[in-house]
């Protein structure tokens, strides 16, 4: 009997971990069998990567808090109807770095914006797709940002290795460029959405070694691959 499709979703602050537990877990369901769709917000298809640039990207022109959340949802929009819920249609299992709790987080948490404006661009652009499982790697915010720092300089070395007749780097993003208490209002949002709805959300150590915070993520899977859709 071949195993329902399911939409796992997870999310954190910057250097929460995110990228390699989403590789742990594509690499243990698809050793099930499974066959598993990776992708990212905001992006996963071309034109919501290229939306994706247009949010990330400092310019001369500001966005309102409002503005990038309304970016934000177009390009989730277009990720969820030409790749998640064809994806899901087909029976296939999606793993997506960031869903609509990012926004909840950032745009609302961290930048003020109205829970009831984005639960309306929520619930009227996505017609309710909502991830059956949901993990917040959760870490303090100069844990997380000292590791986001360290992986950019990283990245930045490998780079100008590469291609060193390229020029100086673009620098820091929109949200990368952001202040610590920025970030633990995002923080703190995110573990009011996970005590709001325990049965989807399950809230991870980030701090911990991979090897365990894995072992953690496969855990919470567990129940889904047990359960009939």
């Amino acid at each position: 009997m071949k195993t329902p499709g399911r939409f796992i979703t997870l999310e954190g602050i910057e250097g929460a971990g995110k990228s390699t537990v989403a590789a742990a877990l594509v690499e243990a369901l698809r050793a099930r069998g499974l066959t598993v769709v990776a992708t990212r917000e905001p992006g996963g298809t071309p034109l919501a990567e290229r939306l994706r640039e247009v949010v990330l990207q400092r310019g001369s022109e500001t966005l309102s808090p409002q503005t990038e959340t309304l970016l934000m949802f177009a390009a989730r929009a277009v990720h969820v109807d030409n790749l998640v819920r064809p994806a899901l249609a087909r029976g296939d299992w999606v793993l997506c770095d960031r869903y609509t709790d990012a926004t909840r987080a950032y745009q609302g948490g961290g930048r003020g914006v109205s829970a009831s404006f984005i639960e309306t661009l929520s619930r009227e652009g996505l017609g309710g797709l909502t991830p059956d499982l949901t993990l917040l790697l959760d870490l303090p915010v100069e844990t997380g940002l000292q590791r986001a720092h360290a992986r950019r300089r990283s990245q930045r070395v490998d780079d100008q290795g590469k291609a060193g007749e390229r020029g100086a780097d673009d620098g820091p993003d929109r949200f990368e460029s952001e202040t610590l208490a920025f970030f633990e209002r995002v923080r703190a949002r995110y573990l009011e959405i996970a005590a709001a709805e325990p049965q989807r959300v399950r809230v991870l150590d980030a701090t911990a070694a991979p090897a365990p915070l894995r072992d953690a993520a496969l855990a919470a899977l567990r129940p889904l691959l047990q359960r009939p859709a």
